[in-house]
Parts: C-alpha cells; sequence; structure tokens
C-alpha cells in the first residue's frame, strides 16, 4: 500500500471508530507521522515542515473530543516544528524518533498504570466498568493477576456497544465477568466496591471527558458512596483547558442509534462523550502516579511547561 493510502486509512479507520479509544487513536497518528517522515517526497526542510503540517491537521479532523490525538501530533512534531533550520534529513529522523518513542511511552504507560492502579485493589473487590478502556482494564487484571480475588461488571456502552470487548477480554483472563445494559447501573452500584474508568480528555479542573454514561456512573456511585476511579495516561489531560477553552462533545451519526428513516421527523441525537465533573471522581491513576482531581492543573503545568499569562502553542 502506497504511504498516502496507509495515512488515509489510518484516519478513516480513527474516524470510522475502528481504531478507537484513546491511546489507541494516539497510537495511530503516531504511526501516520512516522509513515510520513519515512515515506517523504519533500526535497526541502520546509517543503517537509508544510507536509508534515497537511498530514496533522487531516488527522486532527477526524475526532475531536479525543485530546489524546492533538497531544501525540504534538509530541511527534513539536521539535521539528520548531527546529525549522536543521537540514531535511535531521528534521525526517527526528520526527520517526519521537513517533517510535510516544508508542514506547504510550505502551509502557497502560503497563505501568495496571501497577500503581492495582494496589488500590482489594482482594474480593467487586468492581464497575464502562465501555472499553485499556488503562481501565491493566488495572483489573494486574491486580487479578497479583492473587486478588475479584468480580467485574461491565456495562454494555450504547450505542457502539464497546463494554462487548472488555467483557471478553476479562472473561478469557479468567475475571468473573458479568455484562449488563447501561440502564441497570445504578440496580447493581449497591453490590459493587469500587468503579474503573478510562478518559478520553481530562480537564485542568479535573473534569473528565469520556464515553458517554460515565457521569450517570459516577452519580450512581456517589449516591451508593462507591469510590469511583478514572485511570489513563497523562497524554489525555487537555492543555487548552489551562487557558480556559472548552472541550468539543463530539456527536456521531444518528443511524449508530438507529435507522432515522424509521422515526420520520424525529430529531436523534448521538453524543459520544459526557462531563463527570471533579467532585465525583474520588483519584486519577496515571503512569507518573496517583493524583486527585484538584491536581490535574498542576499536571498540566508541568506536562507543557506552562506557567500563567504565557502563549499556550
Amino acid at each position: 500500500m502506497m504511504a498516502q493510502a496507509q495515512i488515509e486509512k489510518i484516519a478513516e479507520d480513527i474516524r470510522k471508530m475502528r481504531i478507537r479509544g484513546a491511546g489507541r487513536i494516539a497510537r495511530a497518528a503516531a504511526r501516520a507521522l512516522k509513515i510520513a517522515a519515512k515515506t517523504t517526497k519533500a526535497r526541502t526542510s520546509a517543503e517537509f515542515l508544510k507536509e508534515l503540517e497537511q498530514v496533522s491537521r487531516f488527522l486532527l479532523n477526524t475526532r475531536p473530543t479525543a485530546v489524546s490525538l492533538p497531544n501525540a501530533i504534538r509530541f511527534v512534531t513539536h521539535k521539528a516544528m520548531v527546529s525549522k533550520d536543521l537540514d531535511l534529513e535531521t528534521l525526517r529522523k527526528m520526527v520517526i524518533s519521537k513517533a517510535d518513542e510516544f508508542i514506547k511511552t504510550s505502551l509502557e504507560a497502560v503497563k505501568r498504570i495496571g501497577e500503581i492502579g492495582s494496589r488500590r485493589i482489594s482482594d474480593g473487590d467487586v468492581i464497575m466498568t464502562h465501555c472499553n478502556s485499556d488503562c481501565a482494564l491493566s488495572v483489573i487484571k494486574t491486580a487479578f493477576k497479583q492473587g486478588k480475588r475479584l468480580e467485574v461488571f461491565v456495562t454494555e456502552s450504547r450505542p457502539m456497544r464497546q463494554g462487548l470487548i472488555s467483557a471478553r477480554e476479562l472473561s478469557r483472563a479468567g475475571i468473573p465477568t458479568t455484562l449488563i445494559v447501561d440502564s441497570a447501573v445504578r440496580h447493581f452500584i449497591r453490590d459493587v466496591d469500587k468503579v474503573i474508568v478510562g478518559a478520553d480528555s481530562i480537564a485542568a479542573n479535573g473534569a473528565v471527558i469520556n464515553k458517554i454514561g460515565t457521569s450517570q456512573l459516577a452519580l450512581a456511585a456517589n449516591e451508593a458512596r462507591v469510590l469511583f476511579f478514572v485511570a489513563a495516561e497523562s497524554y489525555k489531560f487537555h492543555p487548552g483547558t489551562l487557558v480556559g477553552r472548552l472541550v468539543e462533545i463530539e456527536e456521531r451519526p444518528p443511524n449508530e442509534i438507529v435507522n432515522p428513516k424509521r422515526f420520520p421527523g424525529v430529531k436523534i441525537r448521538n453524543p459520544v462523550f459526557d462531563v463527570t465533573p471533579p467532585e465525583y471522581i474520588d483519584l486519577i491513576i496515571t503512569e507518573r502516579g496517583i493524583i486527585p482531581p484538584s491536581a490535574a492543573y498542576v499536571v498540566l503545568q508541568e506536562q507543557f511547561e506552562w506557567r500563567p499569562g504565557e502563549e499556550l502553542v
């Protein structure tokens, strides 16, 4: 397959949710940028950087909410973009190296989150999870491998039913797993000790943007006094929220829910994510350690080396 076709396929797979999950989306974007750098036909540094910018914009237009995508692109391209005086070959190798580094550290982060988060899981815990998060499942599976007896409730996660992926993965790991419809969360929450979910974006105030239904689960957990944990890599923290930008909530086609032709005159809305307020979140588990939601601001400042009053690049 030609390089351009490979890049277009990656973008289309992200857009059509054949590649889904914030971490997988980020790693796919890094791979696309690596392909662009390896196969560039540019003859000058300026041409290469222009090409890199075009590929970046093409990828950015695929999914607006998952901040892992722009953060991955920034990680891979930023050094090259601010080093315009370097020769073409040096810039090309720089982008390839940063893409490889991002993919490696991203995968290592999931493993590290599992190790850190498992310390907060007790023997005999009943856990509930939502959608399909590599980080959340890493925590659960790591705790189970440590010999802790666990049971897990998995929500179906409509409309794309990503919960079925989680249920299969947990069951294959030998963990007793129960699949439930999303609307049964409040019915079962009193049988649960802890809730663990992933995140697509985390705002500076500690609010978590995740799969639609997460905020309802957090509300039910809060009412039942069940601990609510979020497991997410630090590159899912949203830098734009440091300067007051709002996170755009993606809406997808209504036919993912039902055929609109069967309901003429009915408006059908399909938001993919919702916002869980920080007061409903007990802990955020990252590869850097466990933090309260109130510390998200500090993580973002350190991650992006930003200080109040500075322009956020």
